[in-house]
């Protein structure tokens, strides 16, 4: 039996079977419409303080003062920064701020550029 289905991008089984607009994977019952572009679901899916998604490479302004951790300096509001990657954890964005460097900063006190 030849099918010219795609094998399952999650478990790359062969026995791909089709119902309606999705194909269904029998081995570890991943379903996916083939039209749509794949998603990562293991992404991290990071949203600033007004709602909208953010993606590494944004630039973000803090949307209050923030005090850095075992120092004396603060971070004004509209200080911008530049995202690096995400993390998992309570401090979510690895990001470089204009004037401090390398930091860590919660989603939730940024807004996108």
């Amino acid at each position: 039996m030849s099918s010219n289905l795609p094998p399952c991008p999650k478990c790359g089984s062969e026995y791909v079977y089709q119902d309606q607009a999705l194909l269904i994977c029998p081995e570890c019952a991943h379903e996916w419409n083939p039209a749509e572009p794949e998603q990562d679901e293991d992404a991290l899916l990071v949203k600033d303080a007004n709602g909208t998604q953010l993606s590494e490479g944004d630039k973000v302004t803090l949307i209050k003062d923030l005090k850095v951790k075992g120092s004396s300096q603060v971070l004004k509001i509209g200080t911008k920064a530049t995202i690096k990657r995400f993390v998992d954890g309570d401090h979510d964005i690895d990001c470089k701020m204009d004037g401090a460097g390398d930091m860590m900063l919660k989603s939730q006190f940024v807004k996108k550029a």
